[in-house]
This record gives structure tokens, sequence and C-alpha cells, in this order.
């Protein structure tokens, strides 16, 4: 792979990681009633839940990135206002947004925060159209599919996993502060703004001949 496509690739995931979305605001909630202790458990659940996610995403698209224009560029409208969609509705809904979750049984242990961390990852359709969407953008058709597949899923994990540790520590530190409502409400604006610029981006994007 072209060390420009794949850093082209991470600076894309890093932008779509730091979006906070339900993966975010649950890794923000546990760090927030918490603390720290339970970062680890958390970050290792999100990087598994895409992990699960991303393998399934990229595995029935080898042949989707070889297949004709036309089918490229209808997935790609798609994934395009889909995101623009999902940006819209997290800013309308900003006003509303908050860290607080329902209130669980039984004692949150860090096996439970993988668990609850990985299935939230794992079913998040933010993430889930971005694999879909937007990864084939960085595929080159010309070029076996799997090494290239295997490095961008690698690569996503190991982002995700930090992106979320990071977010944990951070809101161990800041608990007072990212409570407030109007700081909720403004990092749930930024994220949909963001959701916003990938979607247009996503649009203007052309696919590679083979």
């Amino acid at each position: 792979m072209d060390p420009s496509i794949w850093i082209a690739f991470m600076a894309a995931s890093t932008a779509l990681l730091l979006i906070p979305g339900p993966t975010v605001l649950l890794v923000l909630a546990y760090a927030l009633s918490k603390g720290r202790w339970i970062a680890v458990p958390t970050a290792l659940g999100v990087a598994t839940g895409d992990l699960i996610a991303m393998t399934a995403s990229l595995a029935g698209l080898g042949a989707l990135v070889l297949t004709s224009a036309t089918l490229f560029t209808l997935l790609k409208w798609a994934g395009a206002v889909y995101l623009v969609w999902l940006g819209v509705l997290m800013i309308l809904g900003a006003k509303h947004a908050t860290l607080d979750l329902p209130q669980a049984k039984g004692e949150l242990t860090p096996r439970v925060a993988f668990a609850n961390a990985a299935a939230v990852t794992a079913l998040n359709p933010k993430s889930i159209v971005f694999f879909i969407a937007f990864v084939p953008q960085f595929i080159d058709p010309g070029t076996a599919f799997l090494p290239q597949a295997s490095l961008l899923i690698a690569s996503f994990v190991v982002l995700a996993g930090l992106n979320a540790l990071a977010y944990a520590l951070l809101a161990d530190r800041l608990r007072a502060t990212i409570r407030r409502p109007a700081i909720v409400q403004w990092l749930t604006r930024a994220g949909g703004g963001t959701l916003i610029a990938m979607g247009l981006a996503t649009a203007t994007l052309r696919r590679t001949p083979a």
C-alpha cells in the first residue's frame, strides 16, 4: 500500500474516532462514574467491537471494489447521504445530549464494561457506514485485497483502542467540567459537523480505475 494512502486513511479514521457518538459517550460515562480503573477494559472492548464490525464489513468488499463504476457510485452516494443525515440529527439533538446512562443492574465490573463497550461499538451504525462506504476508497483494486484490508483493520483497531483510552483518562481528570450540559452539547454539535464534512468528502471521491 502506498504510504500516502495509509496516512490519508489514518487521518480520516482519527477524525471519525474523535466524534462523540455512542461509543465515546459510553466511554466518557463509565470513566466519569467509575474513574480510571475502568478505562483499560473499556478501551479493549471498543477495540474488539471495531475489530468485529470492520472485519465483517470488509469481508464482502473484495469483489465490490472490482465491480462496475455504477455500483461503486451508488454505494458512495448512499454512504455520503447517510453520513450527512446522521450529522444533521446529531446537531439537532445536541440540546438534549447527556452523559447519563440507564441504571444498570448489578455492579459495573471490568468484564461488564468490556462486554458493553464491545457491543455498543460493534453495532454502531456510524462505524459500519464508514467501513462500508469510506474504507474502499483506500483500497487499490489492482493489488491483493487481503493484505490491504488487514493493514487497514489493524491500524484502525489500534487507533480505536488508544482513542477510547485517551477519552477515558481525560474524563477521569475533568469529571466536574465535562459533566456540564454546555460541554456535552458542544461536543455533540462538533461531532455532527464532522460527520457532515466526511459525508461531503465521500461524495467527491472517485473510484480508482482497475
